[in-house]
């Protein structure tokens, strides 16, 4: 049964007076804020999906206000789930912060099963909360805008085409090796079709790359021969596959089912493995990005190219970040594959505009965002100062317009959120997701945006208090 709270402690709260422990003011600041209402209630939805009858029967649940702060703390501290179970084990003052109390604190996995229900569109909407209770604050009025892009990569090892396929007859094999004690009739099938070709697989990866390292036409013809003996070795793993998962079809047995379930996920992407190493090694094909799989276990990772010196290619997700003035990050997308910058301007105010209920004075972004329609479009919408520097050939009257000392300081402003976005991926861990899948990945996003907007607004909220004390004072 899904519960709201625990009810307060008076022996806890008696001791942690005892104790005369100091808290820090940032976290007196983030309880006030994590008790709105409306967020707990978004989130509680998402935990009460867990079950049929959730909210009504079962044991008694971890509470919905412990998991929302605990998952708050995980990504304001960058931790792990074992980390954040221990630390809030061990520590009085985050036992208070996450309403545990006295209490046991929850496992790591359990919490990692309630964190999984928390949808990534709920997170939005706990973002956007949390953007009007910093109006409402007066920590920012939403009059300035500045917005830029990064890639938050995904949790995988440098993909080639040889370990791609080493990997897909690995994760086969393993599967076809559980379904063999699920299976309760395998007279049907071969001793063959259970054979693990894992060793087979690594020792032909490990000749494509030892081959790759050599030069000259001997070297290549080898790597040639590897990459058939390779593919080979792959088709077999996946008719081997295909003749378990037929098998399977009439098992009702809870692991046979997911084991079913598992097969039919991967065995389409070492499909695809295979087809595009046969377009890329044997015909010479340039296969578009787009149309490449560089992850049987995060497909949705894309190719992106920014050119950036130190990372030419990078491998994950392209991420839009919209920031208003006091350093909160007022909304962010998550992009389908490399789309052009100067796509995201149009959204960008369209939401801006949708959440503060007006469009911001100043709007700015870098130089792949301009384009005429896109300056004429944020005029249009009422934005007082458009900055939008023209990359390339300048006329001298747009030199003049660029020249001009409030377009200079908005340029100046516009800096600022590199530092945002360094922040995000040093603190909070935007810099390499390492939750699983679309969905994961958006919540990997989401709450290190959310945690990003807390500290922000935590510190703002103590630094403002110290300053009213300071005057009380005087």
């Amino acid at each position: 049964m899904l519960r709201d709270r625990f009810p307060v402690d008076s022996l806890f709260m008696y001791i942690l007076k005892l104790t005369g422990i100091t808290i820090d003011s940032e976290l007196v600041e983030l309880d006030r804020i994590l008790k709105d209402d409306e967020i707990f209630q978004r989130v509680r939805h998402d935990l009460s999906q867990r079950h049929p009858k959730t909210l009504i029967t079962g044991r008694k649940s971890t509470p919905v206000e412990v998991i929302i702060r605990q998952m708050a703390v995980k990504h304001l501290y960058d931790w792990s789930y074992e980390d954040t179970v221990r630390f809030v084990s061990d520590s009085l003052v985050l036992r208070w912060f996450c309403r545990v109390y006295l209490n046991l604190v929850c496992s790591d996995k359990t919490l990692l099963r309630w964190a999984n229900l928390v949808q990534p569109e709920t997170l939005h909407l706990f973002n956007e909360r949390l953007n009007t209770i910093a109006c409402e604050l007066k920590l920012t009025r939403g009059r300035k805008l500045r917005n830029d892009g990064t890639v938050v990569e995904t949790n995988i090892h440098h993909p080639t085409d040889s370990s791609l396929l080493a990997d897909g007859v690995r994760v086969l094999s393993r599967l076809v090796k559980r379904a063999k004690g699920v299976l309760e009739d395998t007279a049907q099938l071969t001793s063959d079709t259970f054979r693990d070709r894992n060793r087979s697989a690594r020792n032909a990866a490990r000749r494509i790359y030892e081959g790759a390292r050599r030069r000259g036409k001997a070297a290549k013809a080898s790597v040639q021969e590897a990459y058939r003996h390779l593919v080979r070795i792959t088709q077999a793993s996946v008719g081997q596959a295909k003749q378990v998962l037929a098998a399977l079809e009439g098992q009702r047995d809870k692991q046979a089912q997911k084991l079913k379930t598992a097969l039919e996920q991967f065995l389409p992407r070492v499909e695809q493995v295979v087809a595009q190493t046969k377009r890329r090694v044997f015909e010479g094909e340039k296969v578009p990005a787009s149309e490449k799989i560089v992850s049987i276990f995060e497909p949705h990772t894309a190719i992106i190219c920014r050119g950036k010196a130190n990372k030419p290619v990078e491998f994950g997700r392209k991420v839009w970040l919209d920031e208003v003035e006091g350093g909160i990050v007022s909304d962010y997308r998550i992009l389908d594959g490399n789309p052009p910058d100067s796509r995201q301007w149009k959204p960008s105010l369209a939401h801006h505009v949708q959440l503060f209920g007006r469009p911001p004075y100043q709007a700015s972004a870098d130089r792949g965002v301009y384009s005429a329609s896109n300056e004429a479009y944020a005029e249009q919408v009422g934005i007082k100062r458009v900055i939008l520097p023209k990359p390339g050939y300048k006329s001298e009257a747009r030199r003049q317009h660029e020249r001009q000392r409030w377009f200079k300081r908005g340029r100046r402003f516009h800096a600022g959120v590199e530092g945002r976005i360094s922040v995000l991926k040093r603190k909070h861990g935007l810099d390499r997701c390492l939750y699983h899948g679309d969905d994961g990945f958006g919540r990997w996003v989401g709450w290190g945006v959310i945690a990003g907007n807390l500290a922000v607004m935590g510190t703002a909220l103590a630094a403002r208090r110290a300053d009213d004390n300071e005057r009380e004072k005087i």
